[in-house]
């Protein structure tokens, strides 16, 4: 027994990170009690990690620089004692002391003279005035390295949402910032190429939701962004590709982007004036690895909490075709566990899903979990697997919950679930709490550890 579990952790720590997350938001008309929630899973293979950190509020001395680093996803994701969380100083770092050296800066901005303290896993998820933060990598026309790697971007989207807890007091403050920061010192991906170049996040408060998209600019020292509210009492999804549709510019309740923003897709071609200002339409590139792989999802989303739109699980091309629309309005208002639900998701009852009936679309004994073959065994097989929402892979989930008639401290929940959505017991964490569950502040994949989740 032991040899096995020995041979699953080396397999796990040794597969490739593929950065393919699911999100959600609903408004505060969406909810049963007027809350408004996102959520995120993490769906980055075995060597994400899954760690959920408490940072400090702390007070900073004028003319103080905030440093800025490099943004490795897998553990650890940041070692040193810069930022006063004890999890991530390098005594408490568990992956060897080759690997738990403290990291150094690609770079600074000034810093303010006050940061709020958060939660935070890979990415800034709730900070103590209950702004959440919830991710999924996107395909772009346009990518940029990091400094670190010989480019000319500053910030990669964790550091943007890290920033962003530590400074917004607000959802739409938290865009303004991440938009501004982008656009000034320069975007960059999970990787340099199109697919996996960009991402989006949805930003939410005790009032408001919103989605926030970006991506380097043609010359990788800036960015392209823009950003659209979620109505109140609708659901909208971020399945690994872009959403936002048309804008109005002059809406600023409702629409934000960068400088320029239309002027400048003119510019490159992109776009055609007078053309109706669709953002995915011109600055996505499309849908990661196959057909359905973003759509599915997104048609799951939709499915199952506004089935009465009835909308197409086939279409013909996602990006130029706008089969979905940016969000629906909600056939009945969700709680936290219906989120959960979503999350757990693999098409239960359609003529896409994996689990019991679906034959050779699922796992062993009806499992819904189809394991990848690591790029050897599914390069021998034509066409795709169903990209489902529950992920065997996952590191872990979460569902962001903003209540505005709670003070602060108790009005934030983090939901959070390690490992696989349909695997998991999803621990409420309030945003007040002083530090995080022990059983979820240790992340190092390398050993086997019963006390963690």
């Amino acid at each position: 027994r032991m040899w096995m579990i020995k041979s699953l952790l080396i397999l796990a720590t040794s597969l490739p990170a593929v950065l393919t997350c699911t999100t959600l938001a609903v408004g505060k008309g969406a909810t049963v009690d007027g809350s408004v929630m996102a959520t995120h899973s993490s769906d980055g293979s075995g060597t994400t990690d899954p760690r959920l950190v408490k940072v400090p509020a702390r007070d900073h001395a004028e003319g103080s620089q905030r440093p800025v680093y490099a943004s490795p996803e897998s553990y650890p994701r940041y070692v040193g004692t810069e930022r006063g969380a004890s999890s991530y100083f390098p005594d408490n770092c568990q992956a060897g002391a080759a690997n738990c050296v403290a990291f150094e800066p690609m770079g600074y901005i000034p810093q303010v003279a006050h940061t709020f303290a958060s939660f935070e896993e890979t990415y800034g998820t709730m900070n103590e005035k209950q702004v959440s933060i919830t991710e999924s990598t996107c395909s772009g026309v346009y990518a940029a390295r990091s400094i670190a790697a010989g480019g000319h971007a500053l910030f990669s989207i964790d550091q943007l949402s890290q920033i962003a807890m530590e400074r917004a007091s607000s959802a739409k403050e938290a865009v303004k910032i991440m938009g501004a920061l982008a656009e000034e010192y320069g975007f960059y991906g999970e990787s340099f190429s199109a697919e996996g170049g960009s991402e989006s996040v949805f930003v939410t408060d005790p009032h408001e939701a919103w989605a926030f998209h970006v991506l380097a600019d043609a010359t990788g020292t800036s960015a392209l962004w823009g950003a659209a509210r979620v109505p109140d009492g609708h659901v909208a999804g971020v399945t690994n590709m872009f959403t936002i549709r048309v804008m109005d510019m002059a809406d600023t309740d409702n629409f934000l982007g960068s400088t320029d923003l239309w002027t400048v897709a003119e510019a490159a071609g992109l776009y055609t004036a007078g053309a109706p200002k669709d953002f995915t339409a011109t600055f996505s590139d499309g849908e990661y690895s196959h057909k359905y792989y973003s759509g599915r999802r997104l048609w799951g989303i939709f499915r199952l909490l506004a089935p009465s739109q009835n909308l197409p699980a086939v279409y013909n091309n996602l990006k130029t075709d706008a089969p979905y629309p940016f969000s629906v309005p909600v056939d009945r208002k969700v709680t936290p566990q219906d989120l959960m639900e979503v999350m757990r998701d693999w098409y239960n009852g359609t003529a896409y899903s994996t689990g019991a009936g679906s034959g050779v679309a699922g796992g062993a004994w009806e499992s819904p979990d189809r394991y990848s073959g690591a790029g050897v065994a599914d390069a021998l097989v034509t066409g795709n697997w169903e990209r489902t929402i529950a992920l065997y892979r996952s590191s872990n989930s979460f569902v962001v919950q903003s209540r505005s008639w709670l003070p602060d401290a108790l009005g934030g929940v983090v939901w959070y679930g390690a490992a696989a959505a349909h695997g998991t017991a999803y621990i409420p964490v309030l945003a007040g709490q002083v530090r995080s569950p022990d059983t979820l502040s240790y992340g190092w994949q390398g050993s086997y550890n019963t006390s963690t989740a």
